[in-house]
């Protein structure tokens, strides 16, 4: 690991000292890190992997195995542990696996019976639909929040730079906005970028650009309520806290959670936090297609009409006070197989 660490930090140009300030920490232990005399705890494992643009997994990874060396590495009968743990480890995932319901689980094999046939096309217009399907994100995912464009509005805002008449302008960069904010996430996914508080910031900034300056990529400084005399934190050191170990829980889980199942999950714990004053539901809802992309899904688009959105929100709500967390789930998996059949559909004409 050290020379991983070390190696990675040379190759972005940063001097231990930097890495320190980043990550506030003592510079002196970032040296440690390096020579191998002190070990980072799980939490700086996924702060350096970020910072420095090292897979999370190849760091974890390594990371893992020199604690296992560590603590058992001597011992007669480590490899015999070892075995047993792996044979403990597959029966502990496959238990986890049997938590989803039958009615989800048929749904989520549909889903990838449908996202295969997807991936053995190659039209030619792939690129054409793609940009139609997102243009419609961002149309249902304004209207979710109350922008009156239309479909054919947001299009002549957006691919025309037109301006409507008797629309405001905040409803104006709204539509452009969130179009960048997902060409962001797109660049994300192409450049393999660890999703992490950074790049969270920066949707949010994207999505507030000109509309509200102030409030552009900063936690919200007032409490939020959930439920009944129940509140979200007000303090953005305690909300950026938990944006923080939010994310080290998707590293740790994404690898043994259904995407489509993680891609909800992040969605709600988002929304359970709500870091910011403004523009909750969006960033979460990018943060939740984002997620879905990264593992080959098409985008989860959910109506903004009135029965939908009726249907979305008290889905939502059951999830975020524990009524029913897998219904949101169903909610969305159905979504995203209708989705990827539409998808299916306009590439075959």
């Amino acid at each position: 690991m050290k020379s991983l660490l070390k190696t990675a930090r040379e190759e972005k140009g940063l001097k231990t000292r930097e890495v320190a300030q980043l990550l506030s920490i003592d510079q002196a232990l970032v040296s440690k890190f390096e020579s191998g005399t002190r070990k980072p705890t799980k939490e700086q494992i996924t702060k350096l992997a970020a910072l420095l643009e090292i897979n999370f997994e190849t760091l974890m990874t390594v990371w893992l195995k020199e604690k296992i060396i560590h603590e058992i590495g001597q011992e007669e009968f480590a490899l015999q542990a070892l075995k047993d743990a792996e044979a403990e480890i597959i029966v502990l995932r496959i238990s986890s696996a049997n938590k989803i319901s039958p009615e989800l689980q048929k749904l989520l094999d549909q889903i990838e019976t449908l996202k295969l046939k997807l991936q053995n096309l190659n039209p030619n217009n792939y690129s054409q639909i793609t940009q139609i399907l997102e243009l419609e994100y961002t149309f249902e995912s304004n209207r979710l929040e109350g922008n009156t464009l239309t479909l054919s509005e947001t299009d002549l805002v957006v691919n025309e730079g037109q301006t409507i008449s008797g629309k405001n302008m905040r409803e104006h960069m709204e539509a452009l906005n969130h179009i960048e904010a997902i060409a962001f996430i797109k660049n994300m996914i192409h450049k393999n970028i660890v999703l992490n508080e950074k790049e969270f910031i920066a949707i949010h900034s994207l999505i507030l650009r000109g509309i509200l300056p102030k409030e552009a990529g900063q936690y919200r400084k007032i409490p939020f309520t959930i439920k009944e005399n129940s509140f979200t934190p007000s303090d953005p050191s305690i909300i950026q806290k938990e944006i923080e170990a939010l994310f080290n829980w998707y590293e740790i889980n994404k690898s043994t959670v259904h995407p489509i199942v993680i891609a909800t999950e992040m969605q709600q714990r988002i929304l359970a936090i709500y870091p910011f004053t403004n523009a909750n539901g969006k960033v979460s809802r990018l943060i939740m297609n984002l997620v879905l992309m990264q593992n080959g899904y098409v985008i989860a688009n959910i109506k903004g009409d009135s029965e939908s959105r009726m249907q979305y929100y008290q889905k939502l709500e059951n999830a975020l006070i524990g009524k029913d967390k897998e219904d949101i789930i169903l909610f969305i998996a159905q979504i995203e197989k209708d989705n990827i059949a539409r998808y299916l559909t306009l590439l075959s004409q």
